[in-house]
């Protein structure tokens, strides 16, 4: 029966999930770990649904054949990006934010120090970090980059709109111009639209007013 197989494949995936945990690097290497366990428990399903015609034994045997494979995969996604957020920390300056939720890499870089007042031309000084992320982009190449320009509340919808428009495209030809495929980039304004603090202080509106960066395996 269905049933049958279900635990052996859960257990499966767990056993390899657990053998994949490095709990030595930086932060415990958990996007590697979280990436392991989604892959071993994808694999063993995928193993299992694959051969359901076969006996429940050959069933069980590609539900663990499944998750070993699965669980390398998801592995190797997960520690990719644990290694590129840790190089990002340590090369780009301290005001430019890296995070990492384990689907994907977020950069985010200020405005302010993009570029000067209703302008699109990027700043020498950032110039430099997007010259970093770039390389950093190049040494991990299995990945979409996705640019996104948000603004504060401050002018009309509409013209929020084609600033963050045109700055994400200013950001992404720096990133092209570094050497990243053009194919990989696409460039989104979100204008006034995805707030991450109130704009009703002037430290709130500069955090509005950012490019994001965003990172996703293929």
């Amino acid at each position: 029966m269905m049933i049958s197989k279900l635990p052996l494949a859960i257990a499966a995936a767990s056993l390899t999930f657990v053998a994949a945990c490095d709990t030595t690097g930086p932060n415990q290497r958990q996007n590697t770990q979280q990436g392991a366990l989604i892959g071993a428990l994808g694999g063993a399903a995928v193993g299992a649904i694959a051969n359901r015609d076969e006996s429940n034994r050959e069933r069980n045997q590609s539900a663990l054949i499944g998750a070993a494979l699965g669980a390398g995969v998801g592995a190797a996604v997960g520690d990719n990006l644990d290694r590129q957020a840790e190089e990002l920390r340590r090369q780009l300056r301290s005001d430019v934010g890296v995070s990492n939720n384990g689907r994907n890499l977020v950069v985010v870089l200020s405005q302010d120090l993009l570029f000067a007042t209703n302008s699109t031309a990027v700043s020498g000084v950032s110039q430099r970090e997007l010259g970093i992320v770039a390389n950093s982009l190049n040494n991990y190449p299995n990945t979409t980059v996705n640019v996104i320009g948000h603004t504060d509340n401050v002018g009309s919808a509409a013209f929020n709109q084609d600033l963050s428009q045109r700055r994400a495209q200013a950001v992404a030809s720096v990133l092209v111009n570094g050497g990243v495929s053009s194919s990989r980039v696409r460039t989104l304004g979100a204008g006034l639209t995805q707030p991450v603090a109130s704009n009703a202080s002037a430290e709130g509106r500069q955090a509005n007013r950012r490019v994001e960066i965003v990172i996703t395996p293929n």
